[in-house]
């Protein structure tokens, strides 16, 4: 029941938005008075953890090496925020906008009014359920849920328990990851029994239900953390009920997280958790800028391999995504049920560039 308000806020001024758009007409004065720069809008969908601030630091590098003059908001995870935050970028000039929206279902009005207004929308991290877009920059989302599932099942030896701390399955990435992981849990190690538990992406949500499943199933011997959200408080859990322990004691407990932000990096360096998968959070940035600005240009985009080393695949009708490389990431850099790894130390990791 909650949403209707939110959208029909969103809708309300996404048709300002229009109006206004109509009104500044084309290529309008603003973008010249940029040093004829073309003037992109990106809007930031959260300041709240180390991989958003991280993409929040990379945008504007990457918006001066390709000549682009940029605007920024941050929605802070409100699609009615988001809608108004469209609004003011079309008024500041934009003749396209990046959007990550958390809530992937509620984005659809959004997208409908941009499209009339004829603005190009590229979106970062997640892909509308419905709408179309320029282009979706993102990694193969099932992958990172397979890449966990392979380490933990190779790890367990194909038998035990393991808990996933899901995102929030109203987002294609929890849908995605929750996927990816479970499907290749029942193909090939259906002797682990998988615990899920929706956090919604909220730290203080998975410490309470780990803690819970820690008391009810004390056999627990994995973990499957799907964005490092939780990784501060799944660390304080097993902190406390003395389970963060080296591999190499029988009470260890194995953890996989999922971003690639240089703390996770870190602890598996320190033994503290033991596997993550790299979301490239940098090239996020980078290629949501770049296909914006294509995209102002006129160009266009057909499925295939790229030249910086990822594919672009349809998933739908009308909507292309460019499937960015996210790798697996441990101490050792060895396979795990035939998923290479790279070491914690790799210096091509963006979690060890990020100054």
């Amino acid at each position: 029941m909650r949403p209707r308000p939110v959208l029909r806020c969103t809708a309300s001024a996404l048709t300002a938005l229009v109006l206004l758009s109509a009104c500044n007409g084309g290529s309008g004065s603003t973008a010249a008075s940029s040093g004829d720069k073309p003037v992109v809008g990106v809007d930031y969908p959260r300041s709240d953890t180390d991989f958003w601030n991280a993409y929040i630091k990379y945008t504007p590098e990457y918006a001066r090496q390709l000549g682009l003059s940029l605007k920024t908001t941050d929605s802070q995870n409100d699609v009615a925020k988001l809608a108004a935050n469209a609004q003011t970028l079309i008024l500041q000039g934009a003749k396209g906008i990046a959007l990550a929206p958390q809530s992937t279902f509620a984005i659809a009005p959004i997208l409908a009014q941009l499209q009339a207004a004829k603005i190009p929308v590229v979106t970062i991290d997640t892909r509308p359920d419905t709408g179309k877009v320029s282009m979706v920059v993102r990694a193969d989302n099932r992958a990172y849920g397979e890449k966990a599932c392979r380490y933990l099942g190779t790890k367990l030896g194909g038998k035990g328990k393991v808990v996933m701390l899901q995102g929030d399955l109203a987002s294609v990435n929890g849908r995605d990851r929750t996927e990816g992981f479970d499907a290749c849990m029942k193909a090939n190690y259906p002797d682990i029994k998988v615990l899920g538990e929706v956090t919604n992406w909220d730290g203080d949500v998975a410490a309470q239900k780990l803690q819970t499943d820690l008391t009810t199933d004390p056999d627990i011997k994995g973990i499957y953390m799907q964005a490092s959200f939780a990784l501060s408080s799944t660390l304080h859990v097993l902190r406390q009920q003395r389970l963060l322990v080296g591999p190499r004691d029988p009470k260890h407990v194995y953890v996989v997280s999922n971003d690639g932000i240089p703390r996770e990096l870190k602890d598996i360096s320190d033994g503290d958790i033991d596997a993550t998968v790299s979301q490239p959070v940098d090239l996020y940035a980078k290629y949501a800028l770049y296909y914006l600005k294509a995209a102002i240009e006129g160009k266009t985009f057909k499925p295939g391999r790229t030249d910086h080393q990822s594919t672009i695949v349809r998933v739908r009708d009308g909507l292309l995504e460019d499937q960015l490389s996210a790798p697996l990431v441990t101490v050792d850099g060895g396979t795990y049920g035939g998923v290479p790894s790279l070491k914690s130390t790799d210096t091509s990791l963006w979690g060890n560039t990020l100054g």
